[in-house]
């Protein structure tokens, strides 16, 4: 895939996920890229997958030009950026000018893939656990892979609305309502008795560089997603490691305590792990599950891709439970979280 078709491709996929911005931006970086600036020769170096299952590089400068608009360094920028609108002939001169004026910021800032953090994910999330606990009601010893800025490790500070019913927190800190079709999830109340997640450059919410780079990869007309994150970022206190995921997760599985679910999560993290690291990950968590017990029972919780793009584009949501190795499909859930197709039915 050259890289204008990636643009193109990310421009397609945004406007099907509710961004006309973002897939005007994109089919504008298109036909306008500078191939032979700094930034250019750098994109041109990348092997491999470019696109959303790879290195991102359209999301890497897209989110890019957005840091310099939330961090008002380019007010030319920000006076056309949403919730203003503007033509395509006005936003290509803008972009043109930020590429060129502001490309030490953004080789620097292409040097690391996108990071959302995207916290309404936790819908689902709230729902899984409410269904792995039902299975085994103990505490949940909560392991996150590809933990980002840990907002996601924070559910149960959440509350899930599904059409007037509520699971999760009873003070919530933010309350998702997505578009929920099919039963309700169990109506179990789990307890989180530890946290911990772990990624190859963590990011603390409560540092300002850390928090405009888990904004600045929010899509500039979708304000609500900024406003949650911001307030998950309030609350957010998981301790995350900067390290390898399958490495620190080894000692994890081994130390996990007795009468507690060690419950395993990640969201759109594991298609990121080379195809050895996956193979190792999966023996280490499978190995573990062959030696829970009821009183030390395993779960892993998978929010990841399933190649399926004839529909709505969205996750597997798909739970693991030892002892017993129950695989339970839970259902297909949008990227961003904002409609979740549950298919788990109770009993």
């Amino acid at each position: 895939m050259s890289l204008a078709d990636a643009f193109r491709d990310q421009s397609g996929t945004c406007a099907r996920m509710g961004s006309p911005f973002m897939a005007q931006l994109l089919a504008i970086l298109a036909e306008c890229w500078p191939e032979n600036s700094a930034l250019g020769r750098k994109f041109a170096t990348f092997t491999g997958d470019i696109g959303p299952a790879g290195h991102s590089l359209p999301l890497r400068i897209a989110g890019g030009l957005h840091a310099l608009v939330l961090s008002n360094a380019a007010p030319e920028l920000a006076a056309i950026y949403p919730p203003h609108h503007t033509d395509d002939e006005t936003l290509r001169g803008a972009v043109q000018r930020a590429l060129r004026d502001h490309e030490a910021f953004l080789l620097d800032w292409t040097d690391s893939a996108p990071q959302t953090n995207e916290v309404r994910r936790s819908a689902a999330l709230i729902a899984a656990a409410q269904v792995a606990v039902s299975y085994f009601d103990l505490p949940i010893h909560l392991t996150e892979l590809g933990a980002s800025g840990g907002l996601n490790l924070m559910w149960d500070h959440y509350a899930l609305d599904i059409d007037g019913a509520s699971f999760g927190a009873r003070s919530p800190a933010i309350t998702f309502k997505p578009e929920w079709t099919g039963p309700l999830p169990p109506a179990a109340r789990p307890r989180i008795a530890a946290r911990a997640g772990v990624d190859l450059n963590p990011l603390d919410p409560h540092d300002p560089d850390d928090l405009l780079r888990l904004t600045a990869y929010l899509w500039p007309d979708q304000p609500e997603r900024l406003m949650m994150t911001r307030a998950a970022a309030a609350i957010a206190t998981g301790p995350l490691t900067n390290g390898d995921a399958i490495g620190w997760l080894a000692p994890r599985l081994a130390d996990a305590p007795d009468g507690r679910l060690h419950l395993i999560q990640h969201t759109v993290a594991w298609q990121y792990f080379p195809e050895d690291v996956q193979a190792h990950g999966r023996a280490l968590i499978e190995a573990a599950g062959r030696q829970a017990t009821p009183n030390r029972p395993l779960g892993w919780l998978s929010m990841e891709t399933d190649g399926d793009r004839t529909g709505k584009i969205g996750a597997a949501l798909t739970l693991r439970l030892w002892p017993g190795d129950l695989t339970l499909d839970l259902g297909r859930v949008d990227f961003h979280g904002r409609w979740i197709n549950w298919t788990y039915q109770v009993g």
